[in-house]
């Protein structure tokens, strides 16, 4: 492969999914993904969730636990346990748990950010998943 067509493929926009019911946060997250040059798709509820993961093929995952329609740990453990989207990193936010109590079934994201969350330490997860 030469050095071009590899810059060119380092550089492709990566594609991230937001699931997050609030339309307020979901607009924040959305414009600044957006102004790091990433392709972002929001849902702001879990119906059609594998279906959009399927279509959109997200490279991470950052995902609200409290949705409106499911559990956001639901979704996580579906997630999960599909050979198609397993290795896909899911970044889990939430006011209400934490790191240490929103595991579902022993079933846990790559990482958690708990809310109201720094846009300088959201976009440090992201990168640092990303690389992962």
């Amino acid at each position: 492969m030469n050095l071009k067509k590899k810059t060119i493929q380092t550089l492709a926009k990566k594609n991230i999914l937001v699931i997050e019911d609030n339309h307020a946060i979901l607009d924040v997250i959305t414009l600044i993904l957006e102004s790091e040059a990433f392709n972002v798709e929001g849902l702001n509820k879990g119906a059609d969730f594998i279906n959009h993961v399927q279509e959109f093929n997200p490279d991470i995952i950052i995902m609200d636990i409290m949705l409106p329609d499911v559990d956001g740990r639901v979704l996580l453990k579906e997630l999960k346990n599909s050979e198609a989207t397993k290795d896909i990193p899911v970044l889990m936010i939430s006011a209400r748990y934490n790191a240490s109590n929103y595991a579902l079934d022993g079933v846990e994201a790559d990482d958690f950010m708990a809310k109201p969350f720094n846009i300088d330490e959201l976009m440090d997860k992201i990168y640092a998943l990303l690389k992962s």
